[in-house]
C-alpha cells in the first residue's frame, strides 16, 4: 500500500533520516507499520532536529518538500498567492499516485489537502483532526472551514475523520478517537504519594501564551503565599521563557521553580512519577497528551474545561477543573489540598481511566482504519 501524509508540521534531516515533532512522529510510525511506501508532503527546515524531535521509521519514505505560508498579514498573503499553486500541484500529484490519503489537520497545508481530496472521491482516506472539535468553541475561520469540509459527507467521500471527544449531531464519518503514549508493558504500580509538603507541580508543554505558563507560575506562587510550600517544574520551551524567568526573580522563587526545557519522553515520565499535580490552563487543546500521560502515573491534572478535557476528568472526579481566575482557582485548590484522602482517590481514578488507552489498543485501531 502506498500511503500519503499531508501535514503542516516542519521536518528536518539528519544523517539521511527525516525528523519531526516527537509525539506526532511516534503516532505516524504506528500508521507506517501497515503500509509499504510512505509519501509525506510537508514543510522542511535546514536546521538540525531538536531534542523533542524524532526520526520517521518506514520501509520506504520520501519527503515532498513544500514551502510554508501564512495569511495573517498583507505581505504574507501576497507570498501565499505565489506559493499556493506549487503546493496544490504537489498535493494533487501525490494523492494521484497512492492508495490511501491521510490528512493532518488543522493547519494551512491540511486545509489545502482537505480541498484537494475532494477530487479523489473513490480513494480511501483518513484525517486526524488534532485540534478542538467542539462545535461551540470559537476558532479561526480556516479551522472551521476544515471542519466543515471534512464533516460534509456530500463533498467528502470515503473518509473517516478521527476527532477527540464524542460530540452530538455529527455526520457518520466522524469517529471519536484518542491518542496514547504508553504500552501495556508500562502498566506498573503507581508511585506512593502522601501529599505531604512541599507539593510538586508540573507544567508540560510549549511556553506559549495559549498554554498560559505564566498563569501556572502565578497560581503556584499564590499557593506558596497561602502557606503551601511547593515546587513547580516546567518541561518545554518557547517565547515566554524570559517572562517566566523575570517572574521567578521578582518573586524570589529560584529555589521553588525550575525550567528544564525540552526533554525526552523518558525524562518527562520520570518527572511524572515524582510529582503530585500537573497544571495545564490552556486556552485550546485537542487531546492534551500531557494530561493523559500525567493521569497514567497518578498525577492529578489541574486543567481548564476546554475540548474533551471535562470528559477526560469526568467533570471533576478524575482531576480538578479551573477557570483561569487566580483568586477563585487558588481558593478551590486550597480546599482540595487539605483533603489527602480525596486526593489519593482522585489519583487512583485518573490512572485507572488513562490506562485504558494504550499504544497497543491504538495500534489495533489503526489496523482497522487501514
Amino acid at each position: 500500500m502506498k500511503f500519503a501524509v499531508i501535514t503542516h508540521i516542519e521536518h528536518f534531516e539528519k544523517e539521511g533520516d527525516f525528523y519531526s515533532y516527537g509525539p506526532y512522529v511516534r503516532e505516524m510510525n504506528l500508521w507506517f507499520k501497515g503500509v509499504d511506501e510512505v509519501r509525506v508532503v510537508g514543510t522542511f527546515s535546514s536546521k538540525n532536529p531538536g531534542s523533542i524531535d524524532l526520526p520517521y521509521k518506514a520501509t520506504r519514505l520520501q519527503l515532498i518538500k513544500v514551502p510554508s505560508f501564512d495569511i495573517t498579514s498583507i505581505a504574507q498573503a501576497g507570498r501565499a498567492l505565489l506559493v499556493l499553486p506549487v503546493i496544490i500541484k504537489k498535493i494533487y500529484q501525490e494523492m494521484s499516485g497512492v492508495d490511501h490519503i491521510h490528512l493532518r489537520c488543522p493547519g494551512n497545508i491540511g486545509l489545502l489537502g482537505a480541498i484537494v481530496q475532494l477530487f479523489f472521491p473513490k480513494k480511501k482516506k483518513t484525517a486526524k483532526y488534532a485540534g478542538n472539535w467542539d462545535p461551540k468553541s470559537k476558532q479561526p475561520w480556516s479551522y472551521n472551514l476544515q471542519k466543515w469540509i471534512l464533516s460534509n459527507s456530500f463533498l467528502t467521500k470515503n473518509m473517516q475523520v478521527l476527532v477527540y471527544g464524542a460530540w452530538p449531531n455529527q455526520s457518520k464519518n466522524i469517529k471519536p478517537f484518542f491518542t496514547a503514549t504508553y504500552t501495556e508493558a508500562d502498566n506498573n504500580a503507581l508511585p506512593l504519594r502522601k501529599y505531604d509538603l512541599p507539593l510538586r507541580f508540573l507544567f508540560v508543554g510549549g511556553l506559549v501564551p495559549g498554554k498560559r505558563p505564566l498563569y501556572t507560575l502565578a497560581l503556584v506562587n499564590e499557593l506558596i503565599s497561602k502557606g503551601f510550600p511547593a515546587e513547580l517544574h516546567f518541561y518545554g520551551d518557547g517565547p515566554q521563557k524570559e517572562l517566566l524567568l523575570d517572574f521567578i526573580t521578582e518573586h524570589h522563587l529560584e529555589k521553588s521553580v525550575f525550567l528544564h526545557g525540552n526533554q525526552s519522553a523518558a525524562t518527562v515520565a520520570e518527572a511524572y512519577k515524582k510529582s503530585h499535580f500537573l497544571i495545564l490552563p490552556s486556552k485550546s487543546e485537542g487531546w492534551p497528551k500531557a494530561v493523559a500521560e500525567a493521569m497514567w502515573w497518578g498525577v492529578i491534572p489541574i486543567a481548564t474545561p476546554i475540548s474533551c478535557v471535562p470528559w477526560m476528568l469526568d467533570h471533576g472526579n478524575r482531576g480538578i477543573l479551573i477557570k483561569a481566575k487566580l483568586e477563585s482557582d487558588a481558593a478551590q485548590l486550597e480546599a482540595f489540598l487539605k483533603d489527602k484522602t480525596g486526593l489519593k482517590d482522585m489519583a487512583q481514578k485518573a490512572s485507572a481511566w488513562s490506562r485504558n488507552y494504550t499504544l497497543d489498543l491504538f495500534e489495533a485501531e489503526l489496523k482497522k482504519l487501514l
